[in-house]
């Protein structure tokens, strides 16, 4: 598929175009239909709900309030009335809107509207539809109508589902901002602008697909209105790092001497698996959250896996029509000219990766004490984890949302925000008042008014002493389900939005453990036969619950603790949202999958072909770690401009999400993992004999040997020598057949000078043919070297020494050694050194 994409480039291309357009003009013509259904079955606000909407089925549309509040004098005065009422008609006047309670409509009606002192008034706005459909046009005027009468001395401001919409910041503000940010870490880990733009158009397209594609679907399925912002946080996280993991794959097979198409090919059919894979991981992850059986976060489901899917789908078909489209273009004008002057790069890891990976196998013991410390430490806040809602009350101090908040419970009582509804059934006149006087004496209870019943069902609002997030609130609603209405003999559910929380909060609660293990187990048993091992799988495992609990901890410490939350401009602290820590923990898992595979395969792939684990943990780390951090950070910049996006909800997860990706990757995937698998030793790689003759197999990604790709009918000839001198060999040198029998074989030889001296401390390197180091060695005092061969076949051999021009040469090995004799001239620059 891979090569069909290459050479149908520009059919590939117009498809990903014409289905972008085609979605893009569909969903701007249906609109959207999202539905935040927050409440559970076979609970108690849920029955509430359910017997509200049977009695009063007319009070369909969302209802805001305008507050104004005067700093001398009462609201009742004529000079303020004569101000806020025109605005108010004139508000009760606009198409779109229902009615406009208002305190000065009736004397008696509108007394509960103001507050005792006098100083503080609210009226009641209730729209035609719920907040999400109401045009922003029309929220925006009742804002500016109301907001006009304001004065010195007479502050108006408004809150509401329907007000919080218009001040948030334009859509896609966070995705652009994320988005330049990885530009940013793309263009200095590539150093090439193309390559740069590569994984951010890929991303671009799967992540646009994904939120129109739910955008239709909110019509035909209870998709909340949460579930877009989370869909295109992951999708744009996954897209970019899944593109950045194959295009340095492909430019990796081009720096080594493979042809562009070639190259490509085989990234697709190595790294492109490894992206398939890992994208499935995700999707079992984010499908673990069915295990809670809820309703709102199926929609959550839906929207997310769709657009990983879709990422996985641009970053294996338009990507690759993508590279065919740049060819060589995708390294940098200084990497073209270096290949072109010196030849193929060494596969040695060097540099950072490399000294830290060899000071991690020197120091395995400190090292894993010092990152569990850390990890330890920042998971402590998580103990004190509460489970709630967020309100009005948490936005910034500059809102009017959260200044109408503050002025409702200074006028009418911190519990006003948040009111309970008890809703009792077949109760007559008699057992309604009798439950109204026992709620009335209840503690923690501020007010109590009772509607006039319709079909049989009445409705007793109870306001509370306290906010709708204080710990009190939950234990009054506890009350008044065990003790109050049980003893008043009546059939009666405590709703209301702070109850439905409470109880979404308590069965999150109660079925957490069982999504952690499901998505825990899935993730097991995909190690476990990817990785023929049982303490690897294990190994992720208990990594993959310490990220979660020090990510929590950090979320706990930001969002609860109120550590740094005006700082980074997200409001006031307050409890977790109930249903973030499933739709986190499904992320989370998703993605310390990924960058476990991408670890432990190279790991894994060298203990194949040594069986030293040493080398097989020091090789993985060195070769993935550079990689994995820049995916990490790209990551991290992606999730974090989710602060900017204006919702909490958004802001809770790009900042727990950021948070665990950077432990993640920085702390257990560069430290810990290799740091333990260095101390276990050849532990790592056991598996029972009898499961080994049981699991099916599985290969993230092909061995070299296995993973060439068909080269179509006409393929043309090898690939030529990379340019640059040529190996020079003896006359008794010999090329077996290629059909030869499989098995281990060795290159051996002489290294000499032009003068046919010896030369000692040549470093002579054999490579695969798609590009992978096989041995290194250095040649001794009689210039005699020996490097092994795992397997018959193309590969080739490049030598270096100081103040020498390198050389290499493509040579073919059989089942028997071959001997070659390599002859380095003085002329020219070492290509290495």
């Amino acid at each position: 598929m891979a090569r069909w994409c290459l050479r149908h480039r520009l059919v590939v291309l117009v498809l990903w175009v014409g289905a972008l357009l085609g979605l893009g003009t569909a969903g701007t013509q249906a609109g959207t239909d999202y539905s935040n259904v927050f409440s559970l079955p076979d609970t108690d606000s849920k029955q509430a709900y359910d017997l509200m909407t049977k009695a009063f089925p007319e009070r369909s549309g969302d209802t805001d309030t305008v507050v104004w509040r005067v700093s001398e004098g009462s609201v009742r005065d004529a000079d303020v009335r004569s101000r806020i009422e025109p605005e108010l008609t004139r508000i009760a006047g606009m198409a779109g809107v229902g009615e406009v309670a208002s305190p000065y409509a009736s004397q008696r009606a509108g007394a509960a509207q103001i507050s005792e002192d006098g100083r503080i008034a609210y009226a009641e706005v209730t729209f035609g539809k719920q907040a999400d459909a109401v045009p922003k046009a029309l929220v925006e005027d009742v804002v500016d109508t109301a907001r006009a009468a304001g004065r010195d001395g007479l502050q108006v401001e408004l809150g509401g589902q329907a007000i919080t919409r218009v001040q948030e910041p334009p859509t896609g503000t966070a995705e652009l901002v994320g988005i330049a940010a990885a530009a940013i870490v793309l263009f200095l880990a590539f150093g090439a602008l193309f390559a740069m733009l590569l994984p951010i158009v890929v991303a671009v397209f799967g992540v646009g697909l994904g939120m129109l594609s739910t955008m239709l679907l909110s019509h035909v399925a209870d998709i909340p209105e949460v579930a877009p912002l989370l869909g295109s946080l992951i999708g744009l996280g996954v897209g970019i790092d899944y593109a950045l993991f194959i295009v340095t794959r492909h430019r990796r097979g081009i720096l080594r001497g493979l042809a562009p198409e070639e190259s490509a090919v085989r990234a697709m059919n190595t790294s492109g698996r490894a992206v398939i894979f890992a994208g499935g991981t995700v999707c079992i992850a984010l499908a673990g959250m069915l295990v809670m059986n809820m309703r709102f976060l199926d929609g959550v489901v839906i929207a997310a896996s769709l657009t990983v899917v879709l990422s996985v789908l641009a970053a294996t078909t338009l990507l690759p029509a993508l590279l065919g489209l740049l060819g060589p273009r995708v390294l940098s004008r200084r990497q073209r000219r270096a290949l072109a002057a010196a030849g193929p790069e060494s596969e040695e890891p060097n540099g950072l990766a490399a000294r830290w990976s060899s000071y991690v196998q020197r120091r395995p013991r400190p090292i894993a004490l010092l990152a569990v410390a850390v990890m330890a430490v920042l998971a402590l806040p998580l103990l004190s984890l509460r489970l709630g809602a967020t309100d009005q009350g948490n936005h910034q101090e500059s809102t009017t949302t959260r200044q109408a908040y503050d002025m409702l419970a200074e006028g009418f009582g911190p519990g006003f925000n948040g009111p309970l509804q008890v809703v009792a059934e077949r109760a007559g006149k008699a057992a309604t008042g009798d439950l109204v006087e026992r709620i009335r004496a209840t503690e923690g209870v501020a007010r109590v008014a009772a509607a006039p019943p319709a079909d049989g069902i009445s409705v007793i609002q109870v306001v509370p002493t306290t906010s709708p997030q204080s710990e009190e609130t939950d234990r009054l609603i506890d009350r008044l389900r065990d003790d109050v209405i049980p003893e008043a003999g009546v059939e009666a559910h405590v709703g209301g939005v702070t109850a439905v929380f409470k109880d979404f909060a308590a069965v999150t609660a109660d079925r957490l453990p069982y999504f952690v293990g499901a998505i825990i187990g899935l993730g097991f048993l995909l190690l476990l036969v990817a990785f023929r091992s049982l303490v690897v799988p294990l190994t992720a495992a208990l990594m993959n619950l310490i990220a979660a609990a020090a990510s929590f901890g950090v979320l706990v410490a930001i969002f609860q603790w109120g550590w740094g939350t005006e700082l980074l401009g997200i409001g006031k602290e307050g409890p977790i949202t109930a249903f973030l820590p499933v739709i986190m923990l499904s992320l989370l898992f998703g993605l310390s999958m990924d960058y476990q595979v991408f670890l432990v395969s190279r790991m894994h792939e060298e203990w194949v072909h040594t069986k030293d684990n040493a080398r097989a943990v020091r090789v993985g780390l060195a070769e993935t770690s550079r990689v994995i951090n820049c995916a990490a950070l790209i990551m991290i910049c992606v999730f974090s401009a989710f602060v900017l996006s204006g919702d909490l909800e958004g802001a809770m997860a790009g900042i727990g999400l950021a948070a665990a990706v950077a432990l993640d990757a920085f702390i257990l995937r560069t430290a810990l993992v290799p740091a333990v698998m260095h101390l276990l030793g050849r532990a790592n790689w056991w598996l029972p004999a009898g499961l080994e003759k049981r699991l099916p197999h599985l290969a993230v990604e092909p061995r070299e040997s296995d993973s060439e790709p068909d080269p179509g009918p006409d393929p043309g000839p090898d690939p030529a020598p990379v340019p640059g001198p040529s190996l020079e060999t003896v006359p008794h040198a010999r090329v077996p057949q290629m059909d030869a029998p499989r098995g281990a074989s060795v290159v051996h030889g002489f290294v000499r000078t032009a003068d046919g001296e010896p030369l000692q401390g040549a470093i002579l390197t054999l490579l695969s043919k798609g590009g992978r180091q096989l041995d290194r060695v250095t040649s001794l005092a009689d210039g005699s070297y020996i490097v092994a061969a795992p397997a018959p076949g193309a590969h080739l051999l490049a030598a270096t020494a100081p103040g020498h021009a390198s050389s290499a040469r493509h040579v073919m090995v059989g089942d028997e050694p071959l001997t070659y004799d390599v002859t380095l001239t003085g002329d020219g620059v070492d290509a290495v050194n």
